[in-house]
C-alpha cells in the first residue's frame, strides 16, 4: 500500500486549536478542487510514492507527538485513511486537514478533523458535502476561509442557521491575500459572532505557506 506524497515536514502549526505546536507535516499529492485563494497549488500534481512504513519512519525522526496530513485534498487518496488510523495506533495525536467535499465517515474517531467549509468566493462552494457538518465531532473544527463582506455574511449565517458552533468550535480566517485581518476581526466583534478568529501564524513566521 503506498500514497503519492508531495512532502513532509516539520514546522511550527500555524491554524486550529493546536497552533503553536511543533508539528510534522505530511502534505499527500492531489486536490480535485481549485479554490481562488489556494496557497499549495504545487500539490496538485507529481509527488512519489511511499509505503506507510517509510512515510512512518520519516515521521519518527522528529522529536514530537503532533502530526497533520494534509493536501491537496488527502481524502483524495483512499489510503489516507490507512495511514490515519496507523499514526494514531502508534500513539500521535493526529489532526486531518480536508477540504470537505469528500465524506469524512470511515474516518478513524480518534483523528481531530479540520473541515474547511468553502464560501462563495473560494469558486468551491458547489463541492461542500453538507453531510459533512452532522459527522464532525465535539473535539473537531470548522474552519471558514473569508475572502470579502459577502463571504463573512454567508459563512456567519451557516454558523447561525446550522447552530454549527454547537456542534464543535469554529474558526474564521481571512484571506490572506484578498481580506484584512482587521476587518475580519472588527465583523466578528461588531456581531457577536460565537466563532475563534485566526490568522495563519505560519505565514506570520515565515511569510510562506509551508512555515518553512
Amino acid at each position: 500500500m503506498a500514497l503519492r506524497l508531495t512532502e513532509i515536514f516539520y514546522s511550527i502549526q500555524g491554524e486550529s486549536a493546536t497552533t503553536g505546536q511543533p508539528t510534522v507535516f505530511v502534505r499527500l499529492t492531489g486536490c480535485p478542487m481549485r479554490c481562488t485563494y489556494c496557497d499549495t497549488a504545487y500539490a496538485f500534481h507529481g509527488g512519489q510514492k511511499h509505503g506507510l512504513d517509510d512515510i512512518v519512519e520519516q515521521i519518527g525522526q522528529y522529536q514530537t507527538q503532533y502530526v497533520t496530513v494534509t493536501g491537496g485534498e488527502p481524502l483524495a487518496q483512499p489510503e489516507c485513511i490507512d495511514l490515519l488510523t496507523k499514526l494514531c495506533d502508534l500513539g500521535y495525536s493526529v489532526s486531518l486537514e480536508t477540504g470537505g467535499a469528500i465524506d469524512i465517515s470511515t474516518v478513524d474517531p480518534r483523528v481531530y478533523i479540520v473541515l474547511d467549509v468553502k464560501t462563495p468566493a473560494s469558486g468551491e462552494e458547489h463541492n461542500n458535502t453538507y453531510e459533512n457538518l452532522d459527522l464532525v465531532k465535539a473535539s473537531d473544527c470548522l474552519k471558514f476561509v473569508i475572502c470579502d463582506r459577502s463571504d463573512y455574511e454567508w459563512s456567519r449565517d451557516q454558523v447561525l442557521s446550522q447552530n454549527l458552533n454547537q456542534r464543535c468550535e469554529v474558526f474564521f480566517s481571512p484571506s490572506s491575500e484578498q481580506l484584512k485581518a482587521r476587518e475580519l476581526a472588527e465583523w466578528i466583534l461588531a456581531d457577536q459572532l460565537p466563532v475563534r478568529f485566526q490568522m495563519q501564524l505560519h505565514k506570520l513566521l515565515w511569510d510562506d505557506a509551508r512555515g518553512k
